[in-house]
């Protein structure tokens, strides 16, 4: 029976999150807020699947839900780091940085979910990706350890990902 309506609804997740989405937008709680929020949650992922041809094999949500509150803990010490960085450090003492961090991750998704989340956090910015997608260029606002920098992303974020996405 489910699979009869896997062409309806290719992404039950999704249109469950996108339902759920719009009714928080719409601050509203109503019979048409919610059939209408069921419309778009049906819809969007359903006319974009002809793109997700390989969706991610053994996706862990619950620890996906622990990435996340490590990365709003980081985006917040992050922005306070930054702030002092701005407010204590003269321009001409900063010492911004290149950082070339090689990747065991090959999920496309997985890799993308790594440079945004280095590029949310204050400081770091994702600049690019490797034409093989095994190394990704990252710059940092200033640091006087940027193999601790690299070393940081890999066991904080990258390991946590082949975790999430094995």
């Amino acid at each position: 029976m489910a699979r009869a309506f896997s062409w309806l609804m290719p992404h039950p997740l999704l249109t469950l999150i996108l339902t759920v989405v719009w009714m928080l937008l719409q601050n509203e709680i109503s019979a048409g807020m919610i059939v209408f929020g069921l419309i778009l949650g049906i819809i969007i992922p359903w006319g974009t699947s002809i793109w997700w041809p390989d969706t991610p094999k053994g996706f862990r949500p619950v620890k996906m839900v622990r990435y996340s509150l490590i990365v709003l803990w980081d985006i917040i010490v992050a922005n306070i780091e930054v702030a002092w960085i701005v407010l204590t450090v003269p321009a001409a003492k900063l010492k911004p940085a290149w950082i070339v961090v090689p990747l065991k991750l090959r999920e496309p998704e997985a890799i993308t979910l790594l440079a945004g989340t280095i590029t949310l956090t204050p400081g770091t910015v994702s600049a690019d990706l490797s034409d093989k997608g095994r190394c990704l260029l990252v710059h940092v606002l200033h640091t006087d350890d940027p193999d601790g920098i690299r070393d940081e992303i890999i066991t904080r974020y990258e390991a946590r990902l082949l975790e999430i996405f094995s």
